[in-house]
């Protein structure tokens, strides 16, 4: 009997640690929707990005996607961002998408620029950079990597040297 009252008293410390460690990360960390103004940015490709994803600027969570839509003249991803009323962006702020890491989550990247001039809420951002998968660099990288390596035919024993004693078989440059 006396052990059955041992061990309920220790499973409710450690629910009641696992609780406070809890309500601990979640007052601390950056998982809460902002509530600000909203503005508006235009991209071909989201890459995965999701609604309630963060907008970052430098690192730092100013803002959250709000929604995503398609427009249906251009068939662009419309996105909605709500950003902090603390950040007043620059005119020519430009956003892109970017990744967490190779397995993280895709964010919004804020780019503010030198403009006096501020973007009201509701206002569209004219500067985008569409997101490019991991799959997409590796394709333009091998690219560009066999482009370059355009070189003369050659042969088994070795580059074909024109007047020169080629092995037989091999045709002369």
């Amino acid at each position: 009997m006396g052990r059955n009252l041992i061990e309920t008293i220790m499973g409710a410390v450690v629910l009641a640690v696992a609780g406070f460690f809890l309500l601990f990360a979640y007052s601390h960390a950056s998982i809460k929707k902002i509530e600000g103004y909203e503005l508006t940015a235009q991209f071909s490709s989201v890459g995965g990005l999701d609604t309630g994803a963060d907008v970052k600027i430098n690192g730092i969570k100013v803002g959250t996607v709000a929604s995503q839509s398609l427009d249906p003249q251009t068939f662009n991803a419309v996105v909605k961002l709500s950003i902090s009323p603390s950040v007043q962006l620059p005119a020519d702020t430009s956003a892109s998408i970017s990744s967490e890491g190779l397995l993280g989550g895709k964010f919004v990247k804020l780019e503010p620029g030198r403009a006096q001039a501020r973007l009201p809420a509701g206002a569209t951002l004219a500067r985008t950079k569409d997101f490019k998968s991991i799959e997409e660099m590796v394709g333009e990288l091998i690219f560009l990597a066999t482009a370059d390596n355009q070189t003369p035919q050659t042969a088994p024993g070795g580059p074909l040297v024109p007047g020169g004693t080629n092995p037989p078989g091999s045709p002369e440059k």
